[in-house]
């Protein structure tokens, strides 16, 4: 759904700028308490979704009121830090998600119109080269090259 009236919501320079520092701010705070997963150690972790959360809350409350069926080699200290830290990281997650998801469909539409309208531009000049306009050859040439496709050199 392409919006014409999205051109003209742009994003203040002070306003960009309180949010770069936010986002600053955000990193600082959080950083230190999160981690980097590599895609192989993302893959081996039992992930805990919309379903599953419920269930590990209910866990949390029966280890509490019911400790006798704590196995012996669980840590309920690290369980249930470990299942707070998750409470509380998703309540800033959920509505960094939708931003997060906002912007990508701001930057595709936003993206979209430039693309087509750079693409107009270059066909213009390449009628403009062909009809040997003055001034549209260099710039014809120049932006020509984002089509041009590397051919490998063929060996002897």
């Amino acid at each position: 759904m392409a919006n014409d009236s999205l051109a003209s919501k742009q994003i203040s320079p002070a306003d960009l700028k309180t949010v770069l520092e936010a986002l600053k701010l955000i990193d600082t705070i959080l950083k230190p308490n999160l981690i980097a997963l590599t895609p192989d150690e993302r893959r081996k972790k039992a992930k805990m979704g919309d379903k599953t959360m419920p269930f590990v809350e209910k866990v949390t409350e029966y280890v509490i009121s019911n400790p006798e069926f704590v196995p012996s080699f669980m840590d309920v200290e690290t369980f249930l830090a470990n299942f707070k830290n998750v409470s509380e990281l998703t309540q800033i997650f959920r509505p960094m998600e939708q931003l997060v998801s906002m912007m990508n469909d701001t930057i595709l539409n936003n993206g979209s119109e430039s693309y087509v309208s750079s693409l107009q531009y270059y066909a213009s000049t390449k009628e403009g080269n062909k009809g040997n306009a003055a001034g549209a050859k260099p710039i014809f040439e120049d932006l020509k090259k984002r089509f041009e496709s590397f051919k490998p050199k063929k060996k002897d």
